[in-house]
């Protein structure tokens, strides 16, 4: 008997320890939350209005993105938005994180593959 505890005490302790070593990857970040950091650039990326604040949210955003899964779901989020509306210019959506100072490893483009950002 005291050999079947001492199993399920070691397997227990075992799995433990593999939960606590794995890396937590879950994602912070939704579209709602890029959407809210890059609202303040539509106007620019539409032709109807000057950069204005938009590097701000840019910078600000790229902060937030700190695991893999945050930036591929940014990525996506920002894929889902340049092909949401032909009044987008997709050069200046693409020129738009290097005019902020921020470099990010993609194009902000529709035909991103976003699974490939690490």
């Amino acid at each position: 008997m005291s050999a079947i505890i001492n199993s399920i005490c070691t397997v227990l302790i075992t799995v433990l320890l593999v939960l606590a070593a794995a890396p937590h990857s879950e994602a912070a970040i939704s579209c709602g939350t890029v959407v809210k950091y890059v609202q303040s650039c539509l106007p620019y990326v539409t032709n109807k209005g000057p950069i204005g604040g938009c590097c701000g949210g840019v910078k600000g955003l790229y902060a937030a993105a700190k695991t893999t899964s945050d930036r591929q779901i940014v990525c996506g989020c920002l894929k889902t938005i340049a092909a949401s509306s032909s009044d987008i210019d997709l050069g200046k959506a693409a020129a738009l994180p290097g005019q902020c100072g921020v470099n990010i490893p993609y194009k902000i483009s529709p035909s991103t593959d976003c699974s490939k950002v690490t």
